[in-house]
């Protein structure tokens, strides 16, 4: 039995397909854990979907940036955008058991040494209160009010964590923490508008990862999302996003000897 992480799909199946090929996954016996944004801008979001609720427990997928994006378009809580690939899901006729089972996804996984999320964890977060953290706005994204929660999700505010934060603004937080991330000050202060590589960050900001002294970093953190960094695989980091959606590469990554498996995708066309 082996553990597969894999990095960002966004409807890219056909790779996935022949990833799962090379990696010669076993349904029966091995397990696949997805970084998030399963879904948009590439052209099979719907066979993704599909195929990974069709594993059961044998995949785990915490929610990404473009999942929830999905959630919120279907609700009609923002407009699609102009790149945007989720016309066929919305139109399925499986779209609603689809889009439940999506929203009931974590936002955070942890086994043994590894803690999964999709695109970071705040400087002042241990991987216990991270979770606890993650559990409660879980918990809100499957309760009565989610569809609130849809409503007030977007927005860069507030911009750093407070333990005295409350309501949508609390929970804005946390999602912009685990799905949005790439950089942040040393004291935890998030900016969204940079997408490019390490080396030019803006002044004053640093990869989330590279905080002097955060306090998830005595586990591995698995993560996707930026995809400008491409695979990097350290001590207490497994970061995964390796392009595949901009004819890059789809990386997995066994977590019982970090053997890393790659296969190129094909260019996006415009």
């Amino acid at each position: 039995m082996a553990t597969y992480a894999i990095g960002d799909l966004q409807g890219c199946f056909d790779p996935l397909q022949e990833l799962l090929a090379a990696i010669g996954f076993s349904e029966t016996r091995d397990r696949l854990w997805f970084v998030g944004d399963l879904v948009n801008r590439g052209p099979q979001s719907l066979e993704i979907l599909r195929f990974v609720r069709s594993l059961g427990e044998r995949a785990v997928t915490v929610l990404g940036n473009h999942d929830l994006h999905l959630l919120m378009v279907a609700e009609a809580s923002v407009k699609p955008h102009r790149e945007d690939t989720l016309e066929p899901i919305l139109v399925a006729h499986d779209r609603d058991e689809l889009l439940t089972w999506l929203r009931g996804r974590p936002l955070m996984h942890t086994q043994g040494e590894y803690a999964m999320v999709h695109a970071g964890l705040l400087p002042s977060w241990s991987v216990g209160q991270a979770l606890d953290l993650a559990r409660e706005t879980e918990h809100a994204l499957q309760g009565p009010d989610w569809r609130g929660l849809m409503a007030h999700m977007y927005g860069n505010e507030p911009d750093h964590w407070d333990d005295a934060l409350s309501g949508y603004a609390r929970l804005r937080v946390i999602i912009n923490a685990m799905t949005r991330m790439r950089i942040c000050t040393a004291d935890g202060r998030m900016e969204f508008r940079h997408k490019g590589g390490i080396e030019d960050i803006p002044r004053g900001y640093l990869p989330w990862f590279g905080v002097p002294g955060r306090r998830s970093a005595n586990a591995t953190v698995i993560c996707g999302h930026w995809s400008a960094i491409g695979l990097l695989a350290e001590k207490n980091l497994l970061a995964l996003d390796s392009g595949c959606l901009w004819g890059g590469r789809l990386s997995a990554v066994r977590l019982e000897d970090r053997r890393i498996v790659q296969v190129s995708c094909p260019k996006r066309a415009d």
